[in-house]
């Protein structure tokens, strides 16, 4: 014999009679087993029934709503102060390196001292080396004679900038010397790897 489903007795408890649930209704008076598990469906309805009802908490929306606006805000001013300080900065550190590669008055001086400081450096270092005295490949010697030649070539626009007058000289004289470092820095990488890795 086959018993009612949980399904077929919840659909015995709804009013109205559907086709085929008098042959159910039937069933159940008959048998006990399903009598005693409608039994338990009842109880376990009634319980339910019994329990409190819930009521739902006040409406925070409103607050939550205006809790966000207010945070919202302060990320976008952060932000944007985040922005103007970087963009501040970058301006800080653009107008920093315009003013230490165009100098003006006294510090055109400083910088021009720096560069000769620097190149009789490289001078001693060239010296300390004695490449004259090492054995070197063709190309080492040849790379290292046209440095040279050039360096000698800014060495006459030096003495020759050094007679101009006062007010274009030092903008000159400090570009010259620029070029000198830069030349003598070749020659030293010349030197010490053997023109391997100078791109001349």
């Amino acid at each position: 014999m086959t018993h009612l489903t949980l399904e077929q007795l919840v659909q015995l408890r709804e009013p109205g009679l559907e086709p085929g649930v008098s042959s159910l209704r039937a069933h159940l008076a008959e048998c006990p087993q399903c009598q005693a598990e409608a039994s338990r469906l009842d109880q376990r309805s009634a319980r339910l029934r019994a329990l409190p009802a819930l009521r739902p908490a006040r409406d925070h929306w409103s607050a939550l709503e205006r809790q966000f606006k207010v945070e919202r805000r302060w990320r976008l001013v952060r932000r944007v102060s985040w922005i103007g300080l970087a963009a501040a900065a970058g301006f800080a550190v653009m107008f920093a390196i315009r003013a230490a590669r165009s100098p003006s008055g006294p510090s055109k001086q400083i910088a021009i001292d720096e560069a000769k400081a620097r190149s009789q450096q490289l001078e001693q270092l060239i010296q300390s080396y004695n490449p004259d005295a090492r054995v070197t490949d063709g190309r080492t010697v040849r790379v290292a004679g046209e440095l040279e030649d050039r360096i000698a070539l800014l060495d006459q626009q030096l003495a020759a900038a050094s007679r101009l007058d006062p007010r274009g000289r030092d903008a000159q004289l400090l570009g010259l010397w620029r070029q000198r470092v830069g030349l003598l820095n070749a020659l030293v990488d010349v030197h010490m790897t053997r023109a391997n890795a100078v791109g001349y």
